[in-house]
């Protein structure tokens, strides 16, 4: 049986299963990348390969329903979401294609002496193999594959096994914009063939967004074959509230830091530490507003919360809760689940000998935490082995750099959620991986800055 087939985690209905590829196919797709590395992408200039991601953009505005209704269909991702991935994923496209030609013009270097002048110019380093995840089809994959493909890198992707349609989709999509066979190749692969893919000469570097697990894996291979590898791993991001001028205003933004994506999302806000004059307040409220959203169909237009992406996914989430609540924290609301429809839960009281303290909860749930000070905030917000993003609302303007300095992650949203943007670089550190997508920096990661000195 394949691995890749789409099983409709609302109602458990299973579609058509896609074949695995073939050893031949493997060959391949791997001889097609290099083809076009030679003969299309270094003979061709940043404004025709802009063209056509631009083109790219538009097909995905142009297909919009089909789009967002296959990514509902596999992994429930509640309509509205679908439909605004969608959107986001034309938009990174078509900033690369707006933006490219000046992100990678050549760089003048001042020199300290001699005669002449020296440069940066920044050219693709080849074929590159992208390992994206489930829970955000397109967006993982324009964030990828848009900045590299207008740079010159042709692009390998395998995707997750239960995104098989929104895979081929894609596909179409670069076809269709005119992107020349081998360009861009998806690929039913096993872990194993992987595994031999990432080994091949022919391949140059690697992004994989997904588990610290599968991210050990795939720089382990990468490393032994000296190739770079860029990492989007997990996240159990803090929302941290130590002052406001509205509680009602700083729950609704936690509340939807927490939810978007029915909670399936790397940098969610997933820990709420608060200050403890407001906790009592915002405890209340927060588990009030939590408990007000329902999982519901995701094919519903008033939709906020759908199902859980699979039934593992749900299994995994619900032992989780039971851990951290037979380890002593408390349930203030939900902790159930009808099918793959998991309830908006809220736990408190979680401890440093609780698993759940530096576990990432995958799904709609939150934990609460009650701070006494700011430094007190900073170390709990600091306590995890994650270090994606971080959120945080004060009123004072000194504090708010001065706690985002000492936040340990890749990205700080000061009095602001849902703030994400294609100019925007997106990454983390610690067991959150290394290396950035999106903005200026997303197209600097598999690149080639290639000096060129000249005396005469």
């Amino acid at each position: 049986m394949s691995t890749y087939v789409v099983v409709n985690p609302a109602t458990g209905e299973q579609g058509e299963e896609f074949p695995l590829v073939t050893e031949d196919g493997i060959e391949t797709a791997l001889q097609s990348l290099d083809g076009a590395y030679r003969t299309w992408s270094k003979p061709s200039t940043v404004a025709e390969r802009a063209a056509l991601m631009s083109r790219a953009a538009e097909l995905h505005r142009e297909r919009r329903e089909e789009l967002a209704e296959i990514i509902t269909r596999e992994m429930g991702k509640p309509m509205e979401q679908s439909y605004g991935e969608v959107d986001f994923s034309a938009d990174i496209l078509q900033y690369y294609a707006d933006n490219a030609e000046n992100f990678l013009k050549d760089a003048p270097i001042e020199l300290l002496g001699g005669e002449g002048t020296a440069l940066i110019r920044r050219t693709a380093i080849g074929p590159l193999l992208g390992i994206m995840p489930w829970n955000f089809p397109y967006y993982q994959v324009a964030r990828f594959a848009g900045p590299n493909l207008v740079l010159g890198n042709p692009i390998l992707l395998k995707h997750a096994g239960q995104c098989p349609e929104s895979a081929s989709a894609l596909e179409r999509i670069f076809a269709d914009a005119g992107f020349p066979e081998g360009a861009y190749v998806n690929i039913f692969a096993t872990n194993e063939q992987i595994a031999d893919i990432i080994a091949d000469d022919r391949i140059h570097g690697v992004s994989l967004t997904g588990s610290e697990r599968a991210g050990a894996a795939v720089a382990e291979i990468a490393g032994r074959n000296l190739k770079k590898v860029v990492l989007e791993l997990g996240g159990s991001d803090p929302f941290i509230l130590l002052s406001t001028d509205s509680v009602d205003e700083a729950v609704e933004a936690a509340v939807a830091a927490r939810l978007d994506n029915s909670g399936q999302a790397c940098n969610g806000a997933k820990r709420m530490i608060v200050i403890d004059s407001l906790y009592d307040e915002f405890a209340e409220k927060f588990t009030a507003a939590m408990s007000a959203v329902s999982p519901v169909d995701p094919t519903k237009d008033d939709a906020e919360l759908g199902p859980l992406s699979s039934a593992p996914a749900t299994k995994n989430l619900a032992e989780q809760v039971e851990r951290a609540v037979a380890q002593g924290a408390q349930l203030l609301a939900g902790g159930g689940h009808d099918g793959n429809f998991f309830q908006s839960t809220v736990l408190a009281g979680v401890t440093p000998d609780n698993d759940a303290y530096t576990e990432e909860f995958f799904g709609p749930v939150a934990a609460l935490y009650k701070v006494s000070s700011e430094e007190e905030a900073v170390e709990l917000a600091n306590a995890t082995p994650f270090g994606l993003g971080s959120y945080l609302f004060t009123t004072d303007q000194e504090q708010a750099q001065r706690v985002a300095d000492a936040i340990e992650a890749g990205m700080v949203y000061i009095n602001g959620v849902g703030l994400d943007s294609p100019e925007l670089p997106f990454g983390g550190v610690k067991r959150s991986g290394f290396g950035r997508e999106l903005g200026s920096l997303g197209i600097e990661e598999f690149v080639n800055k290639k000096l060129i000195r000249q005396v005469k």
